[in-house]
């Protein structure tokens, strides 16, 4: 790697620290909480921004690698991965239970949400509060159909048995998958973690598939050598094509800290910037630091050395932006790097052209008046690539990038989120850019924090070598998951719990919000929100697809007491999503992995997700969800392999054409 060496270190493990302290303070946070909620605000406040360095890194190619047999090798498991269980207090293995550490995690909780959910006599006094918080939203059910949507084509996407077999086998057992998916050109390309395909858009593959590490040019993740040689660590692939710049992007975070030979021990982003519109051609791999302890070019942020959890992705016209939840022995809160796109694009297509500059943004702190520190400020990508269309504001501001987040900060409900807008975007070319940081909270419908997904009973094999019961799914939390800005309005979703049919269920809020400017000052109101909700199943992990024309579909998974993991969806018209759950593809089988497993290190709640993906290629919306494809009554491999033993994950991925 081209990359500054310096002295290889740990990364530290998240902290949660002072949990007792910071749960304390919760309640005064309610307090302060209730008397500012009715007010939206917002401002353009201070922010920390410093100039960094992009790095290249090389050329690289999606390309067929052999294969290996999926059988299982120590080491098996480097990552939990575990994010937030959603149980209220911690379940515990018991001591003649064998238990595997992990090394890496991923989609780290939010600690003020995390210390409330651990202290639910805490959370029961903030939701005692007449002020604040609302209640929980009771919304009707939507109906699951036995038919699809207009010009629905569905097809199998990568799997567990995919990750585990790639690069002749020197891979992990990784759950989740995280799904990236990107579509243009005649092309489809599928990411997870942590292994990449291209596929036409009739389904069919163009190329094998890739694991993700020799695809950015690095180490493999193990070589089950005497002793076994650990790589860097790559996790959280975005994909995306610009069609505007006519090119694909690919990225990841990457923890070098294994203890093979040049790991620097420090943490990164990656950008993967395709030569050519055709995703089977070159790329060039670009890299920057995120460590953020003063050196190698990085801010010295509190509690770093740090790694970026969960790098978002957006871009309008003048830029790219990566957003990411800084974790080290402090949350330090949402930090955002913007990078200038037809630099970037200049210098994939040429070795010779100057490297662009990165703004990094502090924007920790924007929030801490309305509860708390800023987290998941998801960036906005449209579907011509270009935010201007539909933003009458854009030309007055000289480029604008928009962001959604929510601001639900203590395990409970909200009804307010932030929007968020990067002005000036058409300065990053220069070499001292000057950009504007903008929010305003506003009101909206009220979402909350949610629990565990329950799954129809079936055949868990893994669970019965273990001798553990069928496990539960993990929907995370509330989190901004992925933005589309389309005519005008700021699309997004987060996973919330609801009442529905007098019972809790695991439900989607999402939102429409149309970004607007009074002079210097960013204003924002929504326009259009609603719930995806299913009487005695749940629905999770929402992406919104849509044209330019506000028509396409809310992508997530679906499993209850009658269904299987499935992957699902549902229309929207003209900005309105309808009442109709159409399953794209019907899980055949229980989640069956081994982060749900108390004999792995976990807690009976399965991981899943981190996110699905949706996004609009011409007339047709692209799709991809988590599901489970096949029925595997056995752990006794097959040929082909049915699944792996230790995870039985597999994605569909789809397209329609709206209304």
């Amino acid at each position: 790697m081209s990359v500054e060496k310096l002295t290889r270190s740990s990364r530290p493990k998240p902290a949660l620290t002072r949990v007792g302290i910071v749960a304390l303070l919760l309640l005064a946070v309610a307090l302060v909480l209730a008397q500012k909620h009715a007010a939206a605000a917002g401002g353009s406040a201070t922010t920390t921004q410093v100039i960094q360095n992009l790095v290249l890194v090389g050329t690289s190619t999606i390309h067929a690698a052999p294969l290996g047999s999926g059988a299982v090798q120590q080491p098996e498991i480097d990552n939990i991965d575990q994010g937030d269980a959603g149980f209220k207090g911690n379940a515990v293995a018991s001591s003649a239970t064998p238990r595997t550490a992990a090394r890496h995690r991923t989609n780290l909780p939010i600690p003020s949400k995390e210390a409330a959910r651990l202290h639910s006599g805490l959370n029961t006094a903030a939701r005692a509060s007449a002020a604040f918080p609302p209640p929980e939203p009771t919304v009707p059910g939507d109906s699951v159909v036995p038919f699809q949507a207009p010009g629905f084509h569905g097809f199998n996407g990568l799997s567990h048995v995919d990750q585990r077999t790639a690069n002749s086998g020197n891979q992990f057992s990784l759950e989740p998958p995280d799904q990236g998916l990107c579509a243009g050109n005649g092309y489809v390309v599928e990411t997870v973690n942590d292994v990449i395909r291209v596929f036409d858009t009739q389904g069919n593959p163009l190329t094998g598939v890739e694991d993700l590490n020799s695809f950015f040019g690095f180490a493999p993740q193990v070589i089950r050598s005497t002793p076994s040689v650990i790589g860097p660590f790559l996790s959280d692939p975005r994909c995306f094509f610009d069609h505007q710049a006519r090119r694909w992007f690919v990225t990841s975070l990457v923890q070098d800290n294994g203890n093979n030979a040049g790991a620097s021990g420090r943490n990164f982003n990656l950008i993967a910037v395709s030569q050519t519109d055709h995703p089977t051609g070159a790329f060039t791999v670009f890299i920057y630091d995120v460590t953020d302890d003063g050196q190698n070019g990085t801010p010295n942020h509190a509690g770093c050395p740090c790694f970026g959890d969960q790098p978002l992705f957006g871009a309008d016209q003048f830029g790219v932006y990566q957003t990411t939840n800084e974790f080290g022995t402090t949350f330090n809160g949402a930090q955002i790097y913007a990078i200038s796109k037809p630099e970037l694009v200049a210098a994939a297509a040429s070795p010779s052209a100057p490297l662009p500059v990165i703004v990094h943004i502090d924007a920790s702190q924007q929030l801490v008046p309305f509860g708390g520190l800023s987290y998941s400020i998801q960036p906005a990508t449209s579907p011509s690539g270009d935010e201007s269309d539909g933003d009458p504001g854009d030309a007055l501001k000289n480029g604008a990038e928009y962001f959604l987040s929510a601001l639900q900060f203590i395990d409970t409900f909200d009804n307010r989120i932030a929007v968020w807008a990067i002005t000036n975007t058409k300065s990053l070319s220069k070499s001292s850019p000057t950009l504007t940081l903008s929010f305003s909270v506003i009101s909206s419908e009220t979402y909350g924090q949610p629990n565990p997904a329950v799954q129809k009973a079936g055949e868990t094999p893994l669970g019965a070598l273990v001798g553990e019961a069928e496990e539960l799914i993990n929907t995370n939390d509330d989190r901004m998951n992925q933005v589309v800005f389309a005519d005008g309005v700021l699309y997004g979703g987060v996973n919330s719990l609801l009442s529905v049919g007098g019972a809790d269920h695991q439900g989607i809020a999402w939102f429409g919000v149309k970004p607007d400017f009074d002079g210097p000052t960013l204003k924002g109101r929504v326009v259009t929100q609603g719930y995806v909700a299913v009487a005695g199943a749940d629905v999770y992990f929402p992406s919104l697809g849509l044209s330019d024309s506000g028509n396409g579909v809310i992508a997530f998974s679906l499993s209850g007491a009658k269904y299987f993991p499935s992957a699902a969806y549902v229309d929207v018209i003209d900005g309105h999503a309808l009442p109709f759950v159409h399953i794209a593809g019907a899980g055949q089988d229980p989640d069956d992995g081994f982060s749900g497993y108390v004999a792995f290190g976990a807690n009976g709640v399965g991981r899943w997700g981190d996110y699905s993906a949706a996004v609009a290629d011409g007339d047709r919306i692209w799709f991809a969800s988590e599901y489970i494809p096949k029925a595997c009554p056995s752990l006794t491999p097959t040929t082909p392999l049915c699944r792996t033993t230790l995870a039985n994950w597999g994605t569909s991925f789809a397209s329609v054409r709206p209304f």
